[in-house]
């Protein structure tokens, strides 16, 4: 699938809109960082962009990559996929289940549904490849961070990113 110029342009445009109205300064990293998620359908990793970025910005670095993606997610202007930040997270369980992931607190826990074990593909998903296996994840709000109340909409720095800061 190719983004077509228009779509890269809208794209661009909501990223200039969000950081004025956050007041974030627009500057030739962050755009580039930003462009470079935009303009592709491959769902590149953080050591992607830097390695893409990097050819036309030599100087750039892999922690401002980094942060500059987390901004973005901040702004709701890109989405995650995978694990929260740098924690990757095992499961030893092999039996048919789903997880639920606290975007807070980054509680992973297990859930059973009969009917998303049933899921229908759609045939978008035959198209692109044969399934092997379906799993659920879910993203909200624990009982234990709800309790607390509102917190800002960001996400939770990791022990790497509180050094750094």
């Amino acid at each position: 699938m190719t983004i077509s110029a228009n779509q890269i342009d809208e794209r661009m445009r909501r990223f200039e809109q969000a950081c004025r109205s956050a007041r974030i300064k627009l500057t030739h990293q962050r755009i580039e960082i930003f462009r470079e998620v935009a303009k592709t359908t491959d769902h590149p990793d953080a050591e992607t962009v830097f390695q893409r970025v990097r050819e036309r910005i030599p100087t750039v670095s892999l922690d401002t990559v980094y942060r500059t993606l987390w901004l973005l997610s901040d702004l709701g202007l890109i989405t995650p996929l995978g694990p929260l930040r740098e924690r990757t997270r095992f499961d030893a369980n092999l039996a048919r289940h789903h997880h639920f992931v606290c975007v807070r607190c980054g509680l992973t826990a297990d859930f059973y549904s009969d009917l998303l074990d049933d899921l229908t593909l759609p045939e978008a998903v035959q198209a692109l490849g044969q399934a092997e296996t379906t799993r659920v994840e879910v993203h909200g709000i624990c009982r234990a961070c709800a309790e607390r109340g509102p917190q800002p909409t960001h996400h939770p720095k990791t022990k790497q990113s509180q050094r750094n800061s």
